[in-house]
């Protein structure tokens, strides 16, 4: 049987806004806008955070009423379309690519990993990318406290906005979380002067993430609690007792895990700067998944085709299967200034000194992304 197809200007009125409400990327509501003037006049056009959000700055400063901008930038796997006439010449597999708006109208792209900016793109590389002439996936977004200068602001960790969904972009309705320096969490609404802390005095964040609708974050034990409206930890997990020297909160194909990474050596801070003054080597990985219900953590010795990507703002998990010379069962993860890759299945770490030669779903832009290509595929 045929594929039946379906004219969507013909659907009633009172349905369209109800399927709009089913998407929640801002890149699919934009696609699906474009559908027909009706999904246009129903669903209406979505507002980001561009001019960058102006928050509190969130440490003692010599100024007084310092301010902070909070940047957004967004993971995308690009892939060619599946109606492409001349698919069979190009290669069909995606590519990882992190954006950034850092003034209206205006990207910069960044590596997924390290964040660092992509400054040498191929001759080939095209000017403009019609984002609507490719299979585009959102896969995250990872945000940044920024001087009015542009340069992030140290003792900053990690970002999370609340609620995360393409129908909240109203800043007034969002609460935004900070991961800090030596595990301080904090959180502060649109309009705050100040930021606030929770459970300043007796509890040591690792990791913070959006899952499933709610706010989880996990502690130097691997305890997962999630924030409840009055701004409490409730615990939802037994501590993982992992003997690693960080935890990470990954999802992946639905499912909450728990990366334990091991270092050679204990980090050392420096309060003044509030940073890491020493940052030891990662030398090893455990990954664990909760049974909720017998409450107990099980060890995860295979991820099957999913490779997860633990970034500096932003952890997520993809399939090896979409990309270019990449393998399932592993860890790509940042050292410092140095990205390197656990696999699983060996225990083993390779360190990742050019992308060419080891994953092309950083580096480089596939062929048919190319100015050339792009006319054709």
């Amino acid at each position: 049987m045929g594929e039946r197809e379906v004219d969507w200007s013909a659907l009633p009125m009172e349905l369209l806004p109800l399927i709009g409400k089913t998407v929640q990327a801002r890149i699919d509501v934009v696609r699906l806008r474009s559908v027909c003037a009706s999904l246009r006049t129903s669903i209406p056009p979505l507002r980001g955070i561009s001019p960058p959000l102006l928050l509190p700055f969130p440490f003692p400063t010599n100024s007084a009423g310092g301010q902070s901008f909070l940047s957004q930038s967004t993971i995308y796997r690009l892939q060619p379309l599946d109606d492409n006439p001349n698919l069979s010449t190009c290669s069909s597999k995606g590519w990882l690519v992190k954006v950034e708006e850092y003034e209206p109208g205006r990207v910069r792209l960044l590596n997924p990993l390290s964040s660092l900016r992509i400054w040498f793109l191929p001759d080939s590389f095209p000017k403009v990318i019609n984002l609507l002439d490719f299979r585009v996936v959102e896969v995250g977004k990872a945000y940044k406290l920024q001087h009015s200068s542009g340069m992030n602001i140290a003792g900053v960790d990690k970002l999370v906005l609340f609620p995360n969904s393409a129908w909240t972009s109203c800043v007034e309705y969002k609460l935004i979380y900070g991961l800090f320096h030596e595990g301080k969490l904090g959180y502060v609404k649109y309009g705050d002067k100040n930021w606030t802390f929770v459970d300043d005095n007796n509890f040591y964040c690792d990791d913070i993430t959006e899952y499933k609708g709610q706010s989880y974050v996990v502690d130097e034990l691997g305890t997962v609690s999630w924030i409840d409206s009055s701004m409490k930890l409730i615990q939802f997990s037994p501590p993982l007792c992992g003997l690693g020297n960080r935890k990470h909160l990954v999802e992946s194909c639905g499912e909450l895990y728990v990366v334990d990474r091991f270092f050679d050596g204990e980090r050392r801070s420096d309060h003044n700067l509030r940073r890491y003054r020493v940052c030891p080597k990662t030398v090893n990985f455990e990954v664990y998944k909760l049974d909720q219900e017998w409450g107990r953590w099980i060890m995860v010795k295979n991820l099957g085709d999913q490779f997860f990507i633990l970034g500096n703002d932003c952890s997520f998990s993809v399939s090896a299967t979409e990309f270019s010379g990449c393998k399932g069962n592993c860890i790509y993860f940042t050292d410092e200034k140095n990205i390197g890759a656990f696999y699983l299945e060996n225990q083993k770490i390779d360190k990742i000194l050019d992308y060419k030669a080891q994953c092309h779903a950083f580096w480089p832009p596939p062929s048919w992304l190319s100015s050339k290509s792009s006319s054709k595929c």
